[in-house]
């Protein structure tokens, strides 16, 4: 039998109730295949501020640094939002992939067959699904680059430094090169060369790891025309990769023209099999403890977390078909559910998930 220890951060809003269904499939899954999984829970977010004081106490990244992976629901709420900029519960995301050195943030944009009505889309644009990858540079660029303010003729400035080395692009784009063999084999770097001197250097270090790939073809898009491209023809993309500010909004971007949000999950990888998994949506305090939140998204970033740092193709193949059978015997959670169709809830939603496994 083997044994993986995950951290568990299940954070604010309906980050616990989601983590609680996504605990519960993953003991099925090791009751299935002979696993057992070691669940840690600690703080980050809201609520280690009113615990502790601060968004993301030491005793949370020690845990997370002494587990196999990370497992987190959502943090922050409106509970918090007049907090300083540098208090905030959103800055423990922050924190743990700096501290973690998670570099890759890995978001699937996943049209499911049953779900194609909610894409926005025209029907005829996504015919036959999609199937699209955003690989992001997470601890670099703008987010975290120099920051400042500065007393000039036109009164207070504020700046933010847009910074890139050569091997913070060249290790996230060895990662999309290789998700991209294991796909269609085709990339798209997206940036801002015409314009940004960091977006420059970013081409020409993307361009040089792409001569190893001989079988990937590549091309590179401006931010503007892949967001318009992203609308226009989605089907032509297959691995996007980019900077940490445009890989945040396109990744949102790409989420949206699936169809919902509450669907979709991602990965925060480091060097190695070490990895944070989450679902991309928020913390929902509107619907918190209200048995009305959309687990599947934390679900699917489980199979994720599987799949890439346990090396558990099977397990993950199990819960994602499962997702896919509650879809196709036509259960929804009320933000996919068409209007006037009845929605099940949370708990349900995990019910069902882990009896199809």
């Amino acid at each position: 039998m083997m044994n993986y220890k995950i951290a568990i951060v299940p954070g604010d809003g309906i980050g616990p109730e989601v983590i609680g269904q996504t605990i519960r499939v993953l003991d099925k899954v090791g009751e299935k295949f002979g696993h057992k999984f070691e669940y840690t829970e600690v703080l980050a977010g809201g609520c280690a501020i009113d615990a502790s004081g601060t968004c993301l106490p030491q005793e949370t990244i020690d845990t997370c640094r002494a587990s196999d992976a990370v497992l987190l629901g959502a943090v922050g709420g409106w509970k918090w939002d007049t907090l300083p900029g540098s208090e905030r519960p959103e800055m423990a995301l922050l924190g743990l992939r700096k501290e973690l050195g998670l570099f890759a943030n890995l978001r699937p944009a996943l049209l499911f067959e049953d779900l194609a009505e909610a894409c926005p889309l025209k029907a005829e644009i996504v015919e036959g699904g999609l199937d699209i990858v955003v690989v992001r540079e997470l601890t670099g660029g703008i987010y975290f680059g120099e920051k400042g303010t500065k007393d000039t003729d036109m009164g207070l400035a504020a700046y933010d430094v847009e910074q890139y080395a050569e091997e913070e692009v060249r290790r996230i784009a060895e990662v999309a090169f290789d998700m991209a063999m294991k796909r269609n084999k085709k990339v798209t770097s997206v940036d801002k060369a015409n314009v940004l001197e960091s977006s420059r250097l970013w081409r020409r270090v993307v361009a040089e790891v792409g001569e190893k790939y001989p079988e990937v073809e590549l091309n590179n898009l401006y931010i503007d025309n892949a967001a318009m491209q992203m609308v226009r023809n989605p089907k032509q993309f297959d691995v996007i990769v980019t900077s940490n500010i445009f890989g945040d909004i396109l990744s949102d971007e790409a989420s949206m023209i699936t169809g919902s949000i509450g669907m979709l999950p991602s990965a925060s990888l480091a060097t190695g099999n070490f990895g944070m998994y989450e679902p991309v949506h928020g913390s929902a305090p509107d619907i918190a403890g209200k048995d009305m939140a959309n687990p599947m998204a934390t679900i699917l970033s489980s199979a994720m977390m599987l799949r890439y740092t346990f090396g558990l193709s099977d397990e993950a193949d199990a819960v994602e078909s499962a997702v896919k059978k509650v879809l196709a015997d036509g259960y929804r959670t009320s933000d996919i559910a068409k209007e006037g169709e009845n929605a099940i809830g949370t708990v349900k939603t995990g019910d069902l998930i882990v009896e199809a496994i």
